[in-house]
């Protein structure tokens, strides 16, 4: 019996002990990257991941955990959900301009999915998605499983300032299954997509991403996700930072190019 006892006792000790360091080791910090954002006094998380997810890098796991507006990045799959539901034929199918001013010189023309992608027009996006609707949205979110799955009251603007949210976790996710075209949609559009998303192409490495900011919520958010390819590796990324000030938009890529190079991805 008093045998028994000792053995309970440390088991208890044990779960006590497990139970306490877990938290800690959950949420642990990268320091390297941590001084990435703390140098540029900016909040924020950042993932990276290779393509087995047996190396991972993580600033504030907690927040990298955390749902946020996806923004601009929402393009990655409603472009994939544009196409399927034949809002737009092609890439090269024109949305012509109301030639009303929309803020930025770049918006202000006649646009094409492989006009608007790279720029992040939003007009012509909402566009497609008023052509798409509501219900097929839903649907859609539901078979990507793409964050919280949910839109809003408006089908135009529910990636910006509507209900939608995902984590930095799942961006990671989703861009994992689009480099491996396991995404449920045409292997065409997804091939179609990959290359709209090429943003800097050289012998050594290729990056497919793609920016956000959400601009119209109490919190703005940044956003840069997407994957580089090396001759090694491919490497996933998902930095999402809390924009206060102007000038912080430009962390976003800062930092993950900051964060790729210090843990050796880039040279």
């Amino acid at each position: 019996m008093k045998h028994f006892q000792t053995i309970f006792g440390c088991l208890v000790v044990l779960t006590l002990t497990i139970f306490i360091v877990a938290p800690s080791y959950a949420y642990a910090d990268d320091a390297g990257l941590a001084n990435l954002f703390q140098d540029r006094g900016v909040e924020g998380t950042i993932v990276i991941s290779s393509l087995d997810g047996k190396m991972n890098y993580i600033h504030n796991s907690r927040r990298s955990e955390t749902r946020f507006i996806p923004a601009s990045t929402f393009k990655i799959p409603n472009t994939l959900i544009a196409l399927e539901e034949g809002a737009v034929k092609n890439e090269n199918e024109v949305i012509a301009w109301d030639g009303k001013d929309k803020g930025f010189n770049a918006w202000n023309r006649d646009q094409t999915l492989k006009t608007a992608f790279p720029v992040s027009c939003v007009w012509f996006y909402q566009e497609l998605a008023r052509r798409v609707g509501n219900q097929k949205y839903l649907a859609h979110l539901k078979k990507l499983e793409y964050g919280n799955e949910k839109t809003g009251p408006d089908v135009s603007t529910f990636w910006l300032e509507g209900d939608l949210k995902i984590s930095a976790k799942e961006q990671i996710v989703l861009l994992k299954k689009l480099y491996a075209e396991s995404l449920p949609y045409d292997s065409n559009h997804i091939k179609l997509l990959k290359k709209m998303m090429i943003v800097e192409e050289n012998p050594q490495f290729t990056i497919r991403a793609k920016t956000g900011w959400a601009m119209g919520t109490d919190s703005q958010q940044g956003w840069y996700v997407g994957y580089v390819e090396t001759k090694g590796n491919i490497w996933f990324f998902a930095t999402n930072l809390e924009i206060r000030k102007k000038g912080d938009a430009t962390f976003r890529k800062e930092i993950t190019m900051a964060a790729l190079k210090a843990k050796g991805i880039l040279k």
